[in-house]
């Protein structure tokens, strides 16, 4: 079983039947009872609009596990739904996580995995950039230069991989999350509208973009919150330059890390770089322009993946398929290693 335990979705794949989960990262826990109500996109239904007793959480921040128990509940939760309710038999579970976590996040991912109920021997952690980038089909194990960047929804991941291993990786915790709140501060401070995550979001999808273009730079799109002023429930219309501006300041820090990536990449691998281009993978990457920011910020052809929200998650069920060929790109080889 492979899984791409991510910030904002959580993906499973199982050997031999493909991509069989795909959920939001959310728990719904009743306060008084101390019990899940909902789980993935049930629960995320209910985020900002839950009564006092319920809360919908997020269990992992910035790419880590943030609770513990709720983390663990909602693995369960997956897993058990994945085997059609059935109790688990304790397979070989392989899971993405952003390269640049501690030791200490490491054992917490493994743990949660074991709580779940995996067996501790057959846990496998490998770096979230090389799983997308075997997802993505670049050629890992080969002795070039590959550079992937992937944007999920609480870390970017960039890294240069060669002969299945990482060369140079940077792992910095801006990515969808910080997207989606700088829309929430813009709205706040320009139009003194207070919104939710849930709307942000939305905005983020539909009229989100990281580089200018003449054709749409005139859509608009109507959206209702609450205004400061009169704290009463307002609507205003914004246009797609202004949700850009908004998010200018992470989108920076996102290329500066890319930037700063290639300026310590090896030569021979940076020449390959240059004729291969660099890889999009993760939900970031659908936001429109990236690519084209991306390749005017560096001068280096950026492609996106076919389906970047799945490159991690092919990524593991790949590696779970040719277990012996690839054994070499895990980066906590079990839990007691």
């Amino acid at each position: 079983m492979g899984i791409d335990l991510g910030t904002a979705n959580t993906l499973v794949y199982v050997s031999g039947k493909g991509i069989v989960l795909q959920e939001p990262s959310v728990v719904a826990i009743d306060q008084n009872e101390k019990v899940a109500l909902a789980v993935g996109e049930e629960a995320k239904k209910m985020l900002g609009r839950t009564p006092g007793n319920v809360i919908a959480l997020r269990p992992l921040r910035d790419g880590v596990i943030a609770d513990f128990d709720t983390a663990e509940l909602m693995l369960k939760s997956f897993i058990q739904r994945v085997n059609d309710g059935r109790s688990l038999i304790k397979p070989r579970i392989v899971i993405g996580i952003p390269s640049g976590v501690t030791g200490v996040e490491r054992r917490a991912v493994m743990d949660a995995a074991v709580q779940a109920g995996a067996r501790p021997d057959e846990v496998y952690l490998i770096d979230e950039p090389v799983a997308a980038a075997i997802g993505a089909g670049l050629p890992v194990a080969e002795p070039t230069g590959n550079m992937i960047i992937d944007i999920g929804g609480g870390t970017t991941e960039v890294a240069v991989l060669s002969l299945q291993g990482t060369v140079i990786s940077e792992s910095v915790r801006i990515a969808g999350d910080e997207l989606t709140e700088s829309i929430i501060m813009y709205m706040k401070k320009v139009h003194n509208l207070v919104i939710g995550e849930r709307t942000a979001e939305d905005i983020k999808i539909r009229m989100g973009s990281a580089y200018p273009t003449h054709d749409d730079d005139d859509v608009m799109m109507e959206v209702r919150g609450l205004h400061l002023l009169s704290g009463l429930p307002r609507t205003v219309t914004i246009k797609r330059p202004e949700i850009r501006e908004s998010m200018l300041e992470p989108l920076s820090v996102i290329v500066e890390a890319v930037k700063r990536t290639l300026e310590r990449t090896p030569p021979e691998l940076a020449a390959d770089i240059i004729d291969r281009g660099i890889m999009l993978a993760g939900g970031g990457a659908l936001l429109k322009g990236i690519d084209t920011l991306i390749s005017h910020e560096t001068g280096i052809v950026t492609h996106i993946a076919a389906d970047p929200l799945s490159c991690v998650v092919l990524g593991t069920g790949r590696v779970l398929e040719n277990f012996k060929q690839l054994e070499r790109v895990f980066s906590g080889r079990s839990r007691n290693m």
